[in-house]
């Protein structure tokens, strides 16, 4: 059994910066990619931000210059540091990840999703 587990979320005035970490554990024998989704109310979700295991980056158009994904420091962790928070970015953000539980059988799993709400 996997699990992402999110942590990082918060209230933050606009401006201001906000850091979200994912980690996953469990069966897993490899990870694809990783990357942040989000869904504001009335909305679909989106995404945000993703990194392949060779490290390539792809962000949404709204997040390039403000928002950094990055592998952390543990094992099958990411990272997403967000500066110049705006109103508009408030949101629920979750964590996919794309893993490999045996080595020919790849499945999306999903975190519980975090809040981040930009207000003054």
């Amino acid at each position: 059994q996997v699990q992402l587990v999110e942590s990082g979320g918060g209230l933050v005035q606009p401006g201001g910066s906000l850091r979200l970490s994912c980690a996953a554990s469990g069966s897993i024998f490899s990870i694809n990619a990783m990357g942040w989704y989000r869904q504001a109310p009335g909305k679909e979700r989106e995404l945000v931000a993703a990194i392949t295991s060779g490290g390539s980056t792809n962000y949404a158009d709204s997040v390039k210059g403000r928002f950094t994904i990055s592998r952390g420091n543990a094992k099958n962790t990411v990272i997403l540091q967000m500066n110049s928070l705006k109103p508009e970015d408030t949101a629920v953000y979750y964590c996919n990840a794309g893993i490999y539980t045996r080595p020919n059988f790849a499945k999306d799993y999903w975190g519980q999703g975090t809040q981040v709400t930009v207000s003054s």
